[in-house]
């Protein structure tokens, strides 16, 4: 597996210090040192794990792999000592650590010495972790008991190869009745427990990408902020094409409550790569204008945007606790430049509570390795469902705006079609989001704005253009900092 993803590049292995051991192990179990003859006989290795260093794609890491045919790739007291050792020689060299994981858990030859193994990792890992080192683990057939609780699901990333058994219950220790496919690569992908499924021949493309993104990095600059993009088919919008419209655009709702608004001179970012950089797009005159755009199923969203932005993209799938949401992406994109952002995007959906804990899960990644983040929002609210009640929206909600106040890299928003009250909110920069021209944001939708007040539904059109939710209006307000061209 080492060959398969360095190819021809030099593998330098590594050996921890030799500790003599008693006869037969910690247990004195009879046969065991006879079983670890067989096993090197068989396999020409020594232990379970064999770590060193090499390169994927011309990026350094630390590899260690685990070879099965060495009893099971089971975890003992000698196998801890190199795992161990190879963590510590990724904080030393400030490497990556990439695990190839294959095994069947602890040794039950050497009992609690035995298990006590994983503690070790853990706090190995734990300190890689705390250095802002990446883990990124390749989970093969089979990946069960406790190395899958540790060097595999504890990594930041976790690849699986197609059809491998994956699960902390090995195949003799599950319930006879339970559904194979739960214990399957692609069942744990379902479940949000693994991030990709990749073929073997696609390995060592797939894991040279994420080495590259995740780094180590020196620092990184702000993600620029996306260009706006036309409806499908259409060309980029230009100041000429608009003009007739733009008059429109300036003039004020009849309703008195936006007298004063100012919308003459909206500010405009400076998008990096924009075609037709410096054009003025045409803005909705009224809120329900806005709201109608947004809602428009012909206008862009997060799809094309992220295509827009990132020749490559390396998705994070699912919360890690047994959730996903499709309408939310996340993960990490290769600009043109190869320099790496992480994104979070809405899709239109209303987001679901796996969606703000995938989020959250992705921002603190970028955020311990050093890499800016893009949030793109549309979403006309959180799921409001019972069952997204029983999963905990609140705390999901809660944990993604916390994710983002404690963000020490810089995070860039773009809201791209509707910003639906809290639940778009919790994915927005404070300091640095940014509008379309085809997109609103409000404390609440304005249907809902006119039910709570008691109105008629003739009255949603007046009440949209008293929550000021226009792009235009949100420049004004201080909300967002300009209205992308």
């Amino acid at each position: 597996m080492i060959a398969l993803l360095t190819g021809a590049t030099a593998f330098t292995e590594h050996r921890p210090p030799p500790r003599p051991r008693p006869p037969d192990g910690p247990l004195g179990w009879a046969g065991y040192d006879a079983a670890r003859r067989r096993a090197a006989a068989r396999t020409g290795e020594e232990e379970s794990v064999v770590y060193g260093t090499g390169s994927v794609g011309g990026r350094a890491c630390v590899l260690l792999s685990f070879e099965f045919g060495f009893l099971g790739g089971s975890l003992g007291g000698p196998t801890g000592d190199r795992l161990t050792a190879a963590y510590e020689l990724a904080l030393t060299r400030r490497l990556p650590l990439l695990a190839l994981v294959a095994t069947g858990g602890s040794r039950m030859q050497e009992g609690m010495v035995a298990l006590t193994q994983l503690q070790r990792v853990a706090a190995a890992s734990v300190r890689l972790r705390a250095a802002g080192i990446p883990q990124i683990a390749v989970v093969r057939d089979p990946t069960t008991g406790g190395g899958w609780a540790t060097v595999g699901a504890g990594a930041d990333v976790v690849l699986a190869l197609p059809g491998a058994q994956i699960g902390f219950a090995g195949s003799r220790v599950r319930p006879p009745d339970a559904d194979p496919y739960a214990y399957s690569a692609e069942g744990q992908f379902a479940a949000g427990q693994v991030d990709a499924v990749v073929p073997p021949g696609e390995l060592a493309t797939a894991v040279a990408h994420w080495l590259h993104a995740l780094g180590p990095h020196e620092a990184l600059p702000p993600a620029p902020v996306p260009r706006a993009l036309p409806p499908a088919g259409e060309p980029p919008r230009t100041e000429a094409a608009d003009a007739d419209t733009v008059e429109a655009a300036d003039t004020k709702p009849a309703d008195a409550a936006t007298e004063g608004t100012a919308d003459a001179e909206p500010a405009h970012a400076d998008t990096e790569g924009a075609a037709g950089a410096g054009s003025t797009p045409r803005l909705p005159a009224t809120g329900r204008e806005a709201v109608a755009r947004a809602r428009d199923p012909r206008r862009p969203h997060a799809e094309a945007y992220l295509a827009d932005c990132f020749p490559v993209r390396l998705p994070l799938h699912g919360d890690r606790s047994g959730g996903t949401d499709p309408g939310l992406l996340t993960g990490f994109g290769l600009r043109a430049d190869g320099r790496p952002v992480a994104y979070v995007a809405q899709c239109g959906t209303p987001t679901r509570p796996a969606g703000y804990r995938a989020a959250a899960r992705t921002i603190r990644l970028a955020d311990r390795l050093g890499v800016p983040v893009l949030t793109l929002v549309d979403t006309p609210g959180a799921a409001n469902d019972a069952e997204a009640e029983r999963a905990g929206a609140g705390a999901a909600i809660a944990d993604a705006f916390a994710a983002i106040a404690a963000a020490r890299v810089p995070v860039t928003t773009l809201v791209i079609g509707e910003g639906g009250s809290g639940g778009a909110l919790a994915l927005a920069s404070p300091d640095n989001t940014h509008v379309t021209a085809d997109s609103y944001f409000s404390v609440i939708a304005p249907e809902l704005a006119a039910a709570i007040l008691k109105r008629a539904p003739s009255e949603t059109g007046a009440t949209a253009d008293q929550l000021r939710l226009r792009p235009q209006d949100l420049v004004e307000l201080g909300i967002a900092r300009s209205i992308v061209s």
